[in-house]
């Protein structure tokens, strides 16, 4: 759970049970509904954030597959980059599709 996320619902549980308690020596328009449509949202955003940290736990692993890939595809452009440019002259380069222009 994200910080800032579990930082709102400890403070929304907290509010809403004060609320609760002092519902009736509360002087403004705070009504039971509200409360009830609050602790409805409180609910709603817990259910949220734990479908989102489940599809965090799923992705984290491929995202760090996906880098690892990605580095190797790098270092082989790089080599077979390195390789073309010190074979060939500069004007068959775009041949290559080696955008590089020195």
């Amino acid at each position: 759970m994200s910080k800032t996320v579990e930082i709102q619902i400890e403070k929304s549980r907290n509010l809403i049970e004060g609320l609760r308690k002092h519902l009736n020596g509360i002087g403004g328009s705070v009504t039971n509904d509200e409360i009830n449509g609050m602790e409805l949202a409180l609910h709603e955003l817990e259910v949220i954030n734990s479908e989102v940290e489940r599809l965090r736990q799923e992705l984290s692993p491929k995202v760090k597959h996906m880098n690892e890939v990605m580095d190797g595809v790098k270092a082989s452009y790089i080599e077979k980059k390195r390789t073309l440019k010190g074979y060939y002259p500069q004007e068959r380069w775009a041949e290559y599709g080696i955008p590089d222009k020195r």
